[in-house]
């Protein structure tokens, strides 16, 4: 029986999905071992490379277990061959700080304060109110593919299925801070959610915005992907979207918006997070003394997704490569394949284009000798930007963009 008539559709099924989060088995309680018998072969250099398969988080269904607590999920390649947009049921997770496991709508409010004329507590019904916004974008952890990095580095070992693609829907950023009134003098904004540090010192996990690019129109707080409401684990009941930049600045939970009228020296943007000032992000392994920035806008990539890296095959004349390809923070204009190592290069098919932020299909065939042979895709952009075919090294494990090689044994 539904005991909460008064409320709108949208608040009803999340206190629903609350229910069904909080009495999920095994969550609160820190989740029971992998149910998936199936381990996978990440093909890591450098050190552990097998990962187990977990039906175990609620919402999601075979997933790559990276972490349990607080939760790293990774995406199988090979879930990206189904289609453009990932499954919110298969979206990757990455948490910095444990989530909480039950959040009621009714209670939830918005806070946006600080250099603002008209602090604000804003419901969901207050934020569904707004005009609606939707975009395609990639939302992509800054250290996907961290684990291919030789010599190795620390932190999650991912390989490529640190990323998925949605179809964001709720409100422009600006409309929200067009409510409260930006006092003359904001420079910058700060986002926090309901993650929580595990100790008192501990850095809360917050992230910033120039207030020029908050206000850019493409920013916005999400409520839903891919027509659905925000899954627990991927920022329920709110989330900030920020295409074409990396999702350390995607805050999930979001429940606070400082408006700043100075810079952030926050942990997590002054320390966390930064990348050479070189080109390409690349340093020398070992270098020590480098010029530092946050890391911000993704660079193109392309992945083949319907051959396994490592894999053999019969020996056939013609073999169908497919994949998906993305611009980083811009479009996709052209995707070429390799059968050969790079030595020779064809352009690929490309399907239908969801917008500038979005993956976009591609599709070729390649010629398939007996014996070993190396596969390749790469895009640019259409900022003009190429995949290179040269990898890079920071200590971070950020920004890997080259070209990506599949392994294949014909026989």
């Amino acid at each position: 029986m539904d005991d909460t008539p008064g409320l709108p559709r949208y608040t009803r099924v999340m206190i629903a999905r609350r229910r069904f989060l909080a009495n999920a088995a095994g969550f609160a309680a820190g989740l029971a071992a992998p149910t998936l018998a199936r381990d996978v072969d990440l093909r890591l250099p450098g050190g552990p490379a097998t990962r187990r398969l977990t039906d175990s988080f609620p919402g999601k269904r075979a997933m790559i277990l990276q972490r349990t607590t607080p939760p790293l999920l990774e995406t199988p390649i090979s879930a990206f061959d189904a289609g453009i947009f990932t499954p919110n049921d298969r979206f990757y997770v990455r948490w910095h700080w444990s989530p909480p496991t039950e959040i009621d709508p009714r209670a939830f409010r918005l806070t946006v304060d600080g250099h603002v004329a008209t602090p604000l507590a804003l419901s969901l019904a207050d934020i569904a109110a707004l005009p609606r916004f939707e975009i395609a974008a990639v939302n992509q952890c800054s250290g996907n593919s961290r684990g291919l990095f030789e010599p190795r580095v620390a932190g999650a070992q991912w390989a490529h299925g640190a990323m998925g693609n949605a179809l964001w829907a709720g409100v422009r950023l600006k409309d929200v801070l067009a409510r409260a009134g930006v006092k003359d003098g904001a420079v910058r904004l700060r986002f926090s959610g309901l993650d929580e540090p595990p100790l008192p010192e501990s850095p809360d996990f917050r992230k910033s915005l120039a207030l020029d690019h908050a206000l850019d129109g493409e920013v916005m707080l999400a409520t839903h992907m891919n027509g659905e409401p925000l899954p627990l684990l991927n920022g329920f009941p709110l989330r900030l979207v920020v295409p074409g930049w990396f999702s350390t600045y995607w805050v999930k939970m979001l429940d606070r918006i400082e408006v700043l009228a100075g810079p952030d020296d926050d942990y997590w943007m002054a320390k966390a997070y930064q990348v050479p000032a070189t080109p390409g992000g690349s340093i020398a392994p070992g270098t020590t003394d480098f010029p530092r920035q946050p890391i911000s806008n993704m660079v193109p990539r392309a992945f083949i997704t319907n051959v396994a890296d490592g894999s053999r095959r019969l020996a056939q004349s013609a073999l169908p490569v497919g994949g998906i390809a993305f611009g980083g923070d811009a479009g996709v204009a052209r995707v070429e394949v390799s059968g050969d190592g790079g030595a020779s290069w064809r352009d690929a098919m490309l399907g239908p284009d969801a917008g500038r932020y979005s993956f976009r299909r591609f599709d070729s065939v390649i010629a398939a000798p007996r014996g070993a042979a190396r596969l390749m895709a790469r895009c640019t952009s259409t900022a003009g930007i190429v995949q290179p075919l040269t990898g890079i090294w920071n200590p971070g494990g950020y920004l890997r963009g080259q070209v990506e090689t599949i392994a294949v044994d014909f026989t």
